[in-house]
């Protein structure tokens, strides 16, 4: 795309607005390249009136991505505003509501409907874009009015609006496979010369496309989209099941490439992030009629860039304006929400994708993002560092993205054990950034202590409560868990066993930690640590804590806590050096002094620790579900698929597990997170895909 941004008709006419969307789509590429103040000037000069239908909107979007970023309460409300503006300004483009009579009519003679296909297609390009920009604007409010709202009112309220954007957006949907499908009536020979693989290559007539799942049979809600009836995703993970089954699709040239993305974008995330839901709120969700098919979502999401098995990439000047963001959102699945889902995630289409969009945006913040993440997923956080390095100096106009780099850099540094370094990055995250400044005041606390540096580390402690925030009048899992831990090294007289380490398994830093790291440094770490409590480490003996033999030493508050949690942090470091992240790209030379076997016979006895002196714990009774959780793991990955299931069995059961009194009362810390891991466990197991 050009420098230079194309002309831009300084009289506006709302028939003629879709003729600005070459000049927001330079706009979001300037944004892209990291050139932002300049993308919102030239949003701003070309629409200062903010009446225009896709400057109006984009103008808000780009509002929206600030407020998420900066978390402050102006921010957000600045951004609310715009997004309000920018669905006053769809609203008046969009198609008029027939009248009252009129709509009687619609039920009994679907011409005269006001929802479905018939109404979409009775409206001219320009209403149908503008009913698409009108969801895209209602749903970037709704997202913001969530995370600005401090009661459950507001937080319904933008759950109901949410409701609105996905009926639209199935809407569009269901008409743009009802033209799809006249077109390729009226084509049969395009179809079959399409449908026919050595023949594939050679049409150049339309983007070739293959969809294993229809939009009627995606967004009825009469259709139950069961593990039992769907098709599955076929990963590089994915060992035995077979390729599922698709039929090939012919996309009607009529419908514009820029609305087609839309409508991928919209209905693919919206079929994503239903399928991501807790079993409990989807239930909810469900009564609705809304369920999510997260194989379907994905192949929307990719159809926008041409990410399909069979399909070709679409180049940059036959592209949507809204194929990036659609490119962007399968990196963030693929890359960031793979640490709590299996299901559909493809590290390899992660690569394909990455890799063409740093070709096109060498400099662009976002995708040194994703490389940097792709790194760190492959357990090379070395190299994860370097990117982000390039990330923050990629641009300085949005201090807020450099707070994306710190994080990241902080939990990588944590993959690699350094933890003075990973302090650093807490420490410069807690000065400016404001997502969770408890989080980040924990973290840098946690650090310090494990390098010995009581002094600086409680002062930090005592901050920490006072930091938590709250998201539509809801606690911060994460922020709960950091509290509880301040609240302890408090209580304890300034101590805390291995705080950066158990830290580093709650952020994945240990999944994603070379197996050198984990053999020479993290698990030597944990050998110390139950040498001051009178143990050893489970390769030196059987691993069991006998009670009674040191009575002065059990005495202590907090001792079998220290105790489960050192055997646990124990079992993941050597589950991770006997079964290495199946993503992982392992060092040609790497020698690990302890063979698969030894380690993995290591990590059941630390676990088995835990479950004999559970009962014993008496604040952190989390651990004891979490290591049935990865007790489960290192089953699955031995090839006992039965034993594994049962220990997430026992996980989702909702019953007490080896925990006291105290422990059966209430919800243990990061219970959500390890339900929705669990779940996912689950389904991996069905799939035979490595844990």
């Amino acid at each position: 795309m050009s420098n230079s941004p194309p002309p831009v008709n300084n009289s506006y006419d709302p028939t003629n607005a879709l003729d600005d969307i070459p000049g927001l789509h330079w706009a979001l590429n300037e944004f892209l390249q990291s050139r932002m103040h300049e993308s919102e000037r030239f949003c701003e000069q070309s629409d200062p009136e903010k009446q225009r239908l896709y400057f109006a909107t984009g103008f808000g979007l780009i509002q929206c991505v600030k407020g998420l970023m900066s978390f402050e309460d102006k921010d957000l409300l600045a951004a609310i505003n715009h997004t309000k503006r920018g669905i006053a300004v769809a609203s008046a483009h969009r198609k008029r509501p027939a009248s009252f009579a009129g709509r009687l009519a619609g039920y009994i003679v679907p011409a005269f409907s006001t929802s479905g296909t018939e109404w979409i297609a009775g409206m001219t390009p320009v209403e149908r874009h503008a009913e698409l920009v009108y969801a895209e604007s209602l749903y970037q409010k709704s997202l913001l009015g969530i995370v600005y709202s401090g009661d459950w009112l507001a937080f319904i309220r933008e759950v109901l609006n949410m409701r609105t954007t996905i009926s639209i957006y199935r809407q569009l949907g269901k008409w743009i496979e009802t033209v799809d499908a006249a077109y390729a009536l009226a084509h049969p020979e395009l179809l079959a010369a399409i449908s026919t693989p050595e023949t594939r290559a050679d049409v150049e007539e339309t983007p070739l496309q293959s969809s294993s799942t229809s939009f009627a049979s995606a967004n009825s809600s009469s259709i139950a989209d069961s593990p039992a009836t769907s098709p599955k995703h076929t990963s590089t993970q994915d060992t035995t099941s077979p390729p599922s089954v698709t039929h090939t699709y012919l996309p009607c040239p009529s419908i514009d490439p820029h609305f087609r993305s839309g409508v991928y974008l919209g209905l693919g995330m919206s079929h994503l992030v239903l399928s991501m839901m807790p079993g409990k709120l989807l239930a909810l969700v469900e009564l609705f009629g809304y369920k999510g098919d997260r194989k379907f979502g994905l192949e929307l999401l990719e159809r926008a860039g041409g990410w399909g098995a069979h399909a070709r990439v679409v180049e940059k000047e036959a592209e949507g304006v809204r194929r990036a963001i659609c490119d962007m959102s399968l990196l963030i699945f693929h890359l960031v929400l793979s640490a709590f889902t299996f299901e559909g995630v493809d590290v390899r289409k992660a690569t394909r994708i990455l890799e063409w969009n740093l070709k096109r945006y060498p400099n662009g913040v976002f995708f040194l993002f994703g490389a940097g993440r792709l790194a760190l997923v492959r357990s090379q956080p070395s190299k994860a560092l370097t990117y982000y390095a390039r990330a923050a100096q990629a641009q300085s106009q949005y201090r807020n993205l450099h707070h994306i780099s710190w994080w990241e850099s902080a939990v990588a540094c944590l993959g690699l054990w350094r933890v003075a370094d990973s302090r650093l990055w807490w420490g410069k995250l807690g000065g400016e950034a404001t997502w969770s400044k408890a989080t980040y005041t924990y973290g840098e606390a946690a650090c310090l202590a494990t390098l010995g540096k009581h002094a600086e580390a409680k002062k930090l402690m005592e901050r920490v409560q006072g930091l938590r925030q709250k998201i539509a009048g809801k606690s911060i899992p994460i922020e709960k868990f950091v509290a509880r831990k301040a609240r302890k090294y408090l209580a304890q007289s300034d101590t805390l066993l291995l705080p950066a380490l158990e830290l580093a398994y709650v952020f994945h830093a240990i999944a994603h930690a070379p197996r050198g790291v984990i053999a020479r440094e993290m698990i030597p770490a944990v050998g110390e640590a139950l040498g001051v409590l009178g143990l050893a480490l489970s390769s030196e003996s059987e691993g069991g804590a006998k009670k009674g033999k040191d009575k002065k030493l059990e005495s202590r508050n907090g001792f079998w806590d220290d105790v489960c949690l050192a055997r646990f942090l124990e079992g993941v470091c050597w589950r991770f050096v006997a079964y290495p992240d199946p993503d992982a790209e392992l060092e040609p030379d790497e020698k690990i002094p302890v063979s698969p076997e030894d380690a993995r016979t290591y990590s059941e006895r630390a676990f088995r620790a835990i479950f004999e002196h559970g009962p014993d714990i008496e604040l952190d009774h989390y651990i004891v579900y979490y290591a049935h959780f990865e007790y489960g793991r290192l089953l699955a990955r031995s090839g006992d698929k039965d034993g594994a299931r049962t220990h997430f069995n026992l996980v989702l059961s909702g019953k007490p597990l080896e925990v006291n009194a105290a422990g059966r009362k209430g919800k243990y810390s990061l219970e959500n997170a390890l339900h929705v891991r669990t779940n996912a466990a689950l389904e991996a197991l069905d799939q035979n895909r490595l844990l």
